[in-house]
């Protein structure tokens, strides 16, 4: 008959401890975009010019989880679409300018990929540690998570990229790092939209 059931039983956000985690998430990230940037043009690093539009991507992906929360789930899994569909769209981007800067090769400058890279992992570990806690919610909530955690393992592939730089003074350490980066965000968008459609299965009409 008429009753709707909701099998959805994840963490949706609506707490006062997860709104404060996430607002310190989002202004960690926001710095470190701007941070991050300056320093990608410097070095002529594609690695860490991507690692910035993610910091980029994420400071607006979490302006919109916090807009999002208490709302009905179906307003919450079109959010988590959005960050999806954000996250395949930055991955393709990336790729596409990783290729272009192997056909206009420049040398990155290994010192400031690794200090930049070694200081973006430092915020990123915090903001994994501050979401820690609330990474089992629903997809919306998840997705904060899996850009966190992307975003760590990012930084860590960055600073092997500039020690790679530094040994062989080619590109090509930066570039495969940065093409590496371009498939993690594709398959965290891929996540996220597998889990967006088992909760919409959950969901009666």
């Amino acid at each position: 008959m008429g009753s709707c059931c909701n099998n959805d039983h994840h963490f949706d956000g609506a707490s006062p401890e997860y709104k404060r985690a996430l607002w310190w998430v989002i202004a960690i990230n926001g710095l470190m975009f701007l941070i991050e940037m300056g320093a990608s043009f410097q070095a002529s690093s594609q690695a860490l010019q991507a690692d910035a539009l993610d910091f980029l991507g994420d400071t607006a992906t979490y302006t919109l989880s916090l807009l999002v929360i208490g709302r009905p789930l179906r307003i919450r899994n079109r959010a988590a679409l959005f960050k999806a569909t954000s996250l395949m769209i930055m991955g393709v981007a990336v790729f596409g300018m990783t290729l272009y800067r192997v056909i206009f090769m420049q040398t990155p400058e290994a010192v400031t990929m690794g200090s930049i890279g070694a200081l973006a992992f430092t915020a990123n570990v915090i903001s994994v540690l501050i979401l820690l806690r609330f990474r089992n919610g629903d997809a919306n909530v998840r997705s904060v998570w899996l850009c966190s955690r992307n975003d760590a393992i990012g930084n860590i592939a960055v600073m092997i990229a500039a020690l790679g730089v530094w040994q062989s003074n080619t590109a090509w350490p930066d570039l495969i790092v940065a093409s590496i980066m371009a498939g993690l965000f594709s398959w965290s968008a891929i996540q996220i939209f597998r889990q967006v459609s088992q909760s919409n299965d959950h969901a009666c009409e």
